[in-house]
């Protein structure tokens, strides 16, 4: 029988038992994925993970209440479970420091980690980032309002992508039936109910606390992002003193799918020309 791609192997992550892919050898990154309706971390990274796995271990775990990981009944959703739980994962596979990237709530959930344990950090890479204030877009709204159906997806997936011709029918059959797998929807309807601003509010870390960011951080957003502004990159940029910032043209939300080999090449190069002792403190 064919195998789930989708499935790595499972580790025990601040009690949760979480599902994990592990691939390649060299400094370990950590691909922390974004929160559509049906995500893994395996959908989100399947075209950059054996690229960057060529010069860095690869981590991508599914978080709480996404993907294949366990959902224990009566779980919290909030940025300190994720948090404790992404140190979960480092800490299972003896994992003292991490080269960090993060996709859109992923990216907040990367910010928040490198304020809270800057040690465990060495580069960080932010993707269509939350983690700043901005206005709830309608984009994000409606991903984070989805109601299951075939639809409804395909509708969807246009908000993501600025090159529809990586929409189709096809695509559209298998997220929505990834989001319709026994306590998919569940949890991720429980995690961002309406009114939705407070969701986007709650992950939003302080600006004092962002700009005391020590990492070499690279910043990359897509010009024709409607689910997360391209202001939020221009915000990190602007506050992470050690920022530089890639806005990739003719892309939406997903920058690591629709430029996937220019995505994986300059964060290959970017985590590549690290040195030894980084952090450096900011003088």
């Amino acid at each position: 029988m064919p195998t789930n791609p989708e499935l790595g192997q499972t580790i025990s992550a601040a009690g949760i038992a979480t599902n994990v892919h592990d691939q390649g050898a060299g400094f370990p990154v950590l691909l922390i994925h974004g929160s559509g309706p049906g995500v893994s971390a395996y959908a989100n990274w399947r075209l950059v993970m054996p690229e960057l796995a060529k010069q860095a271990r690869v981590i991508a775990p599914d978080m709480v209440g996404f993907g294949f990981t366990e959902r224990p009944a009566g779980q919290a959703y909030n940025m300190d479970v994720w948090v404790a739980q992404a140190i979960g994962v480092l800490d299972a596979l003896g994992i003292e420091q991490t080269d960090l990237v993060g996709n859109s709530f992923g990216g907040a959930l990367a910010l928040a980690l490198t304020i809270r344990y800057p040690q465990r950090v060495r580069r960080l890479v932010l993707m269509g980032s939350v983690g700043v204030p901005f206005a709830l877009t309608e984009g994000l709204d409606r991903v984070w309002g989805y109601e299951p159906s075939f639809s409804n997806m395909r509708e969807l997936l246009d908000w993501f992508a600025y090159d529809r011709q990586l929409v189709n029918d096809d695509l559209a059959r298998l997220r929505y039936e990834a989001s319709i797998r026994p306590g998919f929807q569940e949890s991720f309807s429980a995690m961002f109910p309406a009114p939705r601003q407070r969701w986007v509010d709650a992950m939003a870390s302080d600006e004092a606390q962002i700009r005391a960011i020590a990492q070499q951080t690279l910043v990359i957003h897509g010009r024709e992002d409607r689910v997360i502004p391209l202001s939020n990159s221009l915000t990190l940029a602007d506050w992470i003193a050690r920022a530089q910032l890639h806005v990739f043209g003719q892309c939406g939300h997903w920058t690591q799918i629709e430029h996937a080999g220019r995505f994986a090449r300059l964060v290959g190069d970017f985590l590549g020309e690290a040195q030894i002792d980084e952090p450096k403190p900011l003088s």
